[in-house]
């Protein structure tokens, strides 16, 4: 598993994360070929279990998501929004969202009411014209 204390590894994982974002945009190969690239780096990070299995995490999910992304799979809409949840950079989350056309985010500012107004806020004051300098 990845040391979460790792700079390298929260930076790899932040750039696989930007790779699929540019997947998302471009949907490109080349980029395709970047993000499965970094999600190996990822699971080579991860270690070995034993002799004849490696860490497949990050390349399976590469393989879903770009898939998702394309359009591949039925379940896409669910696939990407669970992905995107799990994004916990908000900038990023929300523009991931807005690459793949999730509509809804539960990242959104809430839309509290505004307080009413006051019409004598400003009584009493000089208009901006004819104040004296």
């Amino acid at each position: 598993m990845l040391n979460p204390l790792d700079g390298s590894s929260h930076r790899l994982l932040h750039a696989w994360k930007l790779a699929l974002l540019r997947f998302a945009v471009t949907q490109d190969e080349c980029d395709r070929l970047n993000v499965a690239a970094l999600a190996a780096e990822l699971d080579r990070l991860g270690g070995r279990r034993t002799a004849d299995e490696t860490f497949h995490f990050f390349r399976r999910s590469s393989s879903q998501l770009c898939a998702a992304i394309s359009g591949q799979l039925q379940n896409a809409a669910d696939i990407l929004d669970r992905f995107c949840k799990q994004i916990e950079a908000p900038r990023l989350r929300l523009a991931f969202a807005a690459a793949v056309g999730i509509t809804h985010s539960d990242s959104a500012p809430s839309q509290a009411r505004r307080p009413q107004r006051n019409p004598d806020l400003f009584r009493g004051l000089p208009a901006r014209g004819s104040a004296s300098l």
